[in-house]
């Protein structure tokens, strides 16, 4: 949606208003990023997130835009998308709002969600695509004509090649380790370190606004390219997510060791953060500069198409852990097995013990007695719970008892005493 805000002479007026009926539409507040400034223009935008409970309770991103179009006029779009959604569907929704709406009777608007290439020629739509299923039937993408899908594609990852030197990268997938996590130092400190190899050392809770260079460094080591990477006019901001994840828009130019100059759009995201453990997936175009207007709304929609299936990926993943899982339960089954043994061999070396203390402090006891005149008397009459009774009296006590009703009185001799009671 586009138009002239009536009543708004500035562009955070305007913004605010659209956000109002966000608000009204919607019955919950917008909580939105921060302001930013789409490159080599006046025009500005902010991300917001809502929950529409008109509509289900569903999880919106959008972004509002808001451009001056004329004295004390303000034009504003929004755009949005269900929140999962968004952050693939944004750049071909930018594409096809600018492609129409062209406030202040602007001939071109900004392409990108964070910025625009100046100076460049007017951006055409996208191509047509076809959707294409990769061979292990874990993900699907809209492929255009002249593109190529590389044959290593698989396992939920998919990169491909266009005509004039364009690359995109779908879902590449690395592991991070926060050497900060609680557990992970508590285990430090006995000596036991995380696994760094092949993985990205950095914390999960940061500003990948600030942090995405640093990680992209580690991202690439672990390729083994340690090579810098020349990153010109580069801007992020942080995109709508969901709970436990964080997603950011990265937007500028690489510029290689040969000069070639390559438009860059990529979406970088940490989640599932576990004990320490996280993933960080990558979402990439590269277009060369020359080629830039012609294919930016290609590569937004070929990335908008791309499709996982997420049951076929954890089903390889299953298979490719399976033999470790089961080597792990072996060693675990191992040291039971031994654990077993030792507890048995370890309570068969001191039931002995333990008896010949029972006996000796019966023993003990038993002279005890002896030496003070007392015997231990059984009572043979049950109690209400169907057990019998024990009591230690003076002798000449026991022999009046006996002798009075020997069926239901008899003494008690020492290997027959009750621990806790006669002894």
């Amino acid at each position: 949606m586009y138009g002239t805000v009536d009543g708004a002479s500035t562009q955070p007026a305007a913004m605010s208003k659209i956000l109002r009926i966000v608000h009204e539409n919607c019955g919950d507040k917008p909580q939105i990023g921060k302001v930013f400034r789409f490159r080599g223009t006046n025009t500005v935008g902010v991300f917001f997130t809502v929950v529409n409970h008109p509509g289900g309770d569903k999880r919106v991103a959008g972004l509002v835009i808001a451009a001056a179009s004329g004295p004390q006029q303000v034009e504003a779009a929004l755009i949005s998308d269900e929140a999962s959604r968004f952050g693939k569907s944004v750049n071909p929704m930018i594409q096809q709002l600018f492609g129409v709406w062209h406030p202040g009777g602007a001939a071109s608007a900004p392409a990108g969600a964070n910025s625009a290439r100046s100076g460049g020629g007017t951006s055409v739509g996208p191509a047509q695509l076809h959707q294409v299923t990769l061979p292990d039937r874990s993900a699907s993408v809209g492929v255009p004509d002249g593109w190529k899908v590389d044959p290593d594609s698989g396992g939920g990852t998919i990169t491909m090649k266009g005509p004039h030197g364009e690359r995109v990268a779908l879902n590449l997938a690395q592991t991070g380790i926060d050497q900060n996590d609680p557990q992970l130092r508590s285990l430090a400190r006995f000596g036991s370190r995380p696994n760094t190899q092949g993985r990205i050392a950095y914390p999960f809770n940061v500003d990948l606004t600030r942090a995405y260079p640093e990680i992209l460094r580690l991202w690439r080591h672990n390729n083994g390219n340690d090579a810098p990477v020349n990153l010109q006019n580069t801007h992020a901001e942080r995109m709508p997510t969901q709970r436990g994840e964080q997603c950011v828009h990265i937007a500028g130019d690489v510029v290689d060791d040969d000069q070639h100059d390559e438009e860059m759009s990529m979406i970088l995201c940490t989640r599932n953060y576990q004990q320490g453990s996280y993933s960080v997936l990558i979402f990439q175009s590269l277009i060369p500069v020359n080629f830039a207007d012609r294919e930016r709304a290609t590569a937004g929609a070929i990335m908008d198409s791309f499709q996982m299936n997420q049951a076929v990926v954890q089903q390889q993943a299953n298979a490719i852990a399976a033999p470790t899982i089961a080597a792990i339960h072996a060693i675990g089954a191992q040291a039971a097995a031994d654990r077993e043994s030792r507890n048995a061999s370890y309570d068969a070396q001191h039931a002995g013990y333990w008896a010949q203390q029972d006996s000796n402090a019966r023993n003990g006891q038993g002279f005890s007695n002896y030496l003070l005149d007392q015997t231990v008397v059984q009572d043979n009459n049950m109690y209400g719970n169907g057990t019998v009774g024990h009591g230690t009296v003076w002798n000449s006590t026991a022999d009046a008892l006996i002798k009075a009703d020997p069926n239901r009185f008899e003494s008690v001799d020492t290997p027959n005493y009750w621990k806790g009671t006669d002894f």
